[in-house]
C-alpha cells in the first residue's frame, strides 16, 4: 500500500485521538484490535503511530499470542528476533518476564546492531505488577530538532558502531546473577555490529532523527574518550523529559511505537513482583543518512 493510500484511507476513518503528552505518546480509544480490522482503520492507525511515535490501546483483553501476531501482520512483516529464541507455539513473538532478568532498563532502540533494525514494536501486557514497571518512551526527531544548529551539523556526519555485546553490568538486585548470565549467553550467542548514521531520515515523515541508545558501541573517527562525550551531549537530548511519555501498564494494554523515531526504557522499580510482556516487531528498512548513506552490517551475518 503506497504512502498516498495510506493517506487517504487514514482520513476516511476518525480515531478516537487522545494525546497523552505534549511531544509524543496518544492514547486511542474505541478500537479492539485484531486480524479482522477494516484497511481504512489499519492505515489510520499506521498515521497516528507516524504523527504520534507511540500509541496505546487499553483493554486489550481478547488478545492471546496468536491473535496478536495476527494482528502484526496488518501492520508489516513479523520478524523474530536475531538471537533470542521465540515463544513456544508462535512464530515471531518474544516474552520478557522480570523475573528472568529481562528488564530493559535502559535507553534503546530495538534491535539496531542489525541494519535493517524494525520499523515498529507491538508490545502486549500479560501481567503487570500492583506498582512500578512503567515503560518510558523518547521522541528521538524532537530531540534531533532541538539541537542547536552547530550540533545538527556534526550530528549529521557522525556514524556509530551498533552492537548487541554492549554492558550487561547494570544492576538488578531482583534479579539472580545466574539468570542474568543466562540472559546474557542467549542475547549474544551471535555477536552482531552494525555501523548506522547518527542521524536517520524517517522513510514516511522525512522527519530526521537521532539514532542512538544503548546498543551504541564507539562513534566511529572518535577516540573511545571524545566518543563517549559525543554520545552523552546527543543523547541528553534525547531522554529530556520534555520529549518522553510514561505509560502505567494495566494487563490487556497494547503499546505500538515507531523504532525509527523513538527510544524506550522499562523502568525497573517493581522488586520482585511479576511483569510479563509480550512483543511483535515489524521489519524495517536499512536507514538512510542526511547524505543518503546506507547502514552496514559487518559483523554476525
Amino acid at each position: 500500500m503506497s504512502n498516498a493510500t495510506l493517506a487517504a484511507n487514514a482520513t476516511a476513518v476518525a480515531l478516537d485521538i487522545h494525546p497523552v503528552a505534549g511531544r509524543i505518546g496518544a492514547e486511542i480509544r474505541g478500537i479492539t484490535l485484531g486480524a479482522d480490522l477494516d484497511a481504512a482503520t489499519v492505515a489510520a492507525i499506521q498515521a497516528a503511530l507516524v504523527q504520534y511515535k507511540v500509541i496505546f490501546f487499553r483493554g486489550q483483553t481478547h488478545l492471546d499470542d496468536q491473535s496478536q501476531e495476527a494482528f502484526a501482520h496488518l501492520l508489516g512483516e513479523p520478524i523474530a528476533h536475531p538471537t533470542v529464541p521465540v515463544r513456544d507455539g508462535t512464530r515471531y513473538l518474544m516474552q520478557l518476564s522480570g523475573a528472568d532478568g529481562q528488564r530493559a532498563n535502559s535507553w534503546h532502540t530495538d534491535v539496531t546492531f542489525v541494519d535493517a533494525y524494525p520499523k515498529a514494536s507491538i508490545l502486549r501486557s500479560v501481567i503487570a505488577p500492583a506498582s512500578g514497571g512503567d515503560t518510558v518512551w523518547a521522541n528521538t526527531a524532537a530531540a534531533y530538532n532541538e539541537l542547536p544548529a552547530p550540533l545538527q551539523e556534526l550530528a549529521d556526519k557522525l556514524w556509530a558502531v551498533h552492537s548487541n555485546e554492549y554492558d550487561y553490568a547494570t544492576a538488578k538486585p531482583d534479579v539472580s546473577a545466574e539468570k542474568i548470565e543466562q540472559y546474557r549467553k542467549v542475547f549474544t550467542s551471535t555477536v552482531f555490529e552494525t555501523e548506522h548514521p547518527v542521524v536517520r531520515v524517517h522513510p514516511i515523515s522525512g522527519e530526521k532523527t537521532l539514532l542512538l541508545g544503548h546498543f551504541v558501541k564507539r562513534i566511529k573517527g572518535y577516540s573511545a574518550s571524545d566518543s563517549a562525550h559525543l554520545f552523552a551531549v546527543l543523547q541528553s537530548h534525547v531522554v529530556r523529559l520534555e520529549n518522553t511519555v510514561r505509560w502505567r501498564w494495566a494487563a490487556g494494554d497494547v503499546a505500538i511505537w515507531d523504532n525509527r523515531a523513538t527510544q524506550h526504557y522499562a523502568v525497573d522499580d517493581y522488586g520482585t513482583q511479576e511483569r510479563i510482556v509480550r512483543r511483535v516487531t515489524l521489519q524495517g528498512e536499512v536507514p538512510v543518512g542526511v547524505a543518503g548513506q546506507r547502514s552496514v552490517t559487518t559483523r554476525g551475518l
